[in-house]
């Protein structure tokens, strides 16, 4: 990055470079929205509310000097993610994760967008549960958000669906049998961590059973870490 020598740390180090790259504020959540798939300048301000306009371009000019991002010919004032930049996903969603742990209540304000839910979804998916259980397709309404998401075997596909999603290219699993069982669910913003956690109080099963409940419950799971989880380990490294 050309402007790496006045702004970056003083240190040769993988995790010092990465930072200099993609470590300023949103640049993490602008790369997180575009794991989902291509944007445009709209739709990334559109989830990202709270993001300044001249701040998301100089973050976009950023992302693109740095080579993590690049515009999208075919889509005007479209966006999409480098090999380089969806080398990221790993990243995003182990942060993801580790988020879930010191979440709290959503504050003041906060609410979920699509594109979070969907990297929410993608980082409590559990692929090894999932390639033991039938084909599902779970759909999920969160406050004014709603997604399908389709999992066969170990592999997961998620879609934006109801009013404001934006199109999407034709489903992976479209080439797959259609999923003969479908968990619809509805739930308030509040009432996330709980399910993704193991505790589904609060959530209204629209179609489906308490059976596609509790596969829905073993086919995502985010584990967080707990204070009791802590105590041990230090107990552990005191013996």
């Amino acid at each position: 990055m050309a402007t790496r020598g006045a702004r970056g740390f003083g240190q040769y180090g993988g995790a010092a470079r990465a930072l200099e790259r993609v470590g300023d504020r949103w640049a993490l959540l602008i790369v997180r929205d575009l794991l989902v798939g291509p944007r445009r300048y709209g739709d990334l301000k559109a989830s990202l509310p709270r993001i300044p306009t001249n701040i998301l371009s100089d973050r976009l000019k950023e992302l693109q000097e740095a080579g993590v991002l690049r515009r999208v010919p075919a889509v005007r004032g479209g966006y999409e993610l480098t090999a380089l930049g969806r080398g990221l996903e790993p990243v995003v969603l182990a942060l993801e994760r580790w988020g879930w742990s010191v979440l709290g209540e959503p504050g003041f304000g906060e609410a979920v967008g699509a594109d979070a839910l969907a990297v929410s979804l993608r980082a409590a998916f559990r692929p090894d549960a999932a390639a033991s259980l039938p084909p599902t397709e779970y759909v999920l309404h969160v406050g004014d958000v709603s997604l399908s998401a389709i999992v066969v075997g170990g592999t997961l596909d998620i879609v934006p669906i109801g009013a404001g999603a934006l199109p999407q290219p034709r489903r992976r699993s479209a080439f797959e049998p259609v999923p003969e069982a479908v968990l619809e669910i509805e739930l308030a913003t509040a009432a996330l961590h709980g399910l993704l956690s193991g505790d589904p109080g609060g959530v209204a099963v629209l179609a489906g059973g308490a059976d596609l409940l509790e596969r829905f419950e073993k086919t995502f799971r985010i584990e967080p870490v707990t204070p009791s989880t802590d105590t041990a380990s230090g107990a552990e490294a005191a013996a």
